[in-house]
């Protein structure tokens, strides 16, 4: 049996996988029934607040389109009280699409919830400390996508 510690890396370790393997209903599993997403470091605007189907639809038309994507997240950091937690962790995410690649690294800040005996994504923080390559690569994947 697993402490809630391995528990909430688990889950966040899915999280990743299930969206490099596109599998959209294992990744809707990871989350809480109210996301909160900030993603404005690298796209602006304001955090959202989303169900876990809206994340899925969101996310979804950029990973199908890019030729291939990898997130490899490390070096969690977890606190827990009660039924919430807290997590960082490290990651590299790298992108491909017609011979370009588009990779940044940093952190990832989760706040997890424990629902009925599972641990869940409520919130999920992006804070972006490098990146080589076009920026709008996934932009230019969904634009042939859609051609």
């Amino acid at each position: 049996m697993m402490n809630d510690g391995n528990e909430i890396v688990t889950t966040l370790t899915k999280l990743f996988w299930a969206t490099d393997h596109h599998d959209w209903e294992g990744l809707r599993r990871t989350f809480a029934g109210q996301v909160l997403l900030d993603y404005t470091a690298t796209l602006g605007g304001e955090p959202r607040i989303c169900a876990p189907g809206e994340v899925v639809d969101g996310w979804r038309p950029a990973f199908e389109a890019l030729d291939a994507h990898q997130h490899l997240v490390a070096n969690h950091m977890v606190e827990i009280a009660d039924e919430e937690a807290t997590a960082t962790a490290s990651f590299i995410a790298t992108h491909q699409f017609q011979d370009e690649t588009w990779t940044l690294g940093g952190d990832y800040h989760f706040r997890l919830h424990k629902c009925e005996g599972n641990w869940r994504v409520a919130a999920m923080r992006m804070v972006p400390v490098w990146q080589t390559g076009p920026v709008d690569l996934v932009t230019k994947a969904l634009e042939v996508a859609a051609s």
